[in-house]
């Protein structure tokens, strides 16, 4: 079982990191800010991983 759960919260780490750089781009566009919609549908992308991420790991308790 824990296994199950380093990989849920590491899957949950990297959509946060994704979220996070992404975010940047669109306030900051640290990456030249080229695509806004990119930016946004990898934003939406992260929240649902991390969405997912959260219903795992609390099924996993």
């Amino acid at each position: 079982m824990e296994t199950e759960k380093l990989l849920c919260y590491g899957a949950m780490a990297a959509a946060a990191l994704v979220a996070v750089l992404f975010l940047l781009d669109i306030v900051a566009q640290v990456f030249g800010g080229q695509s806004m919609l990119l930016d946004i549908m990898f934003i939406l992308g992260a929240a649902f991983v991390l969405w997912q991420g959260f219903e795992t790991s609390r099924e996993l308790r």
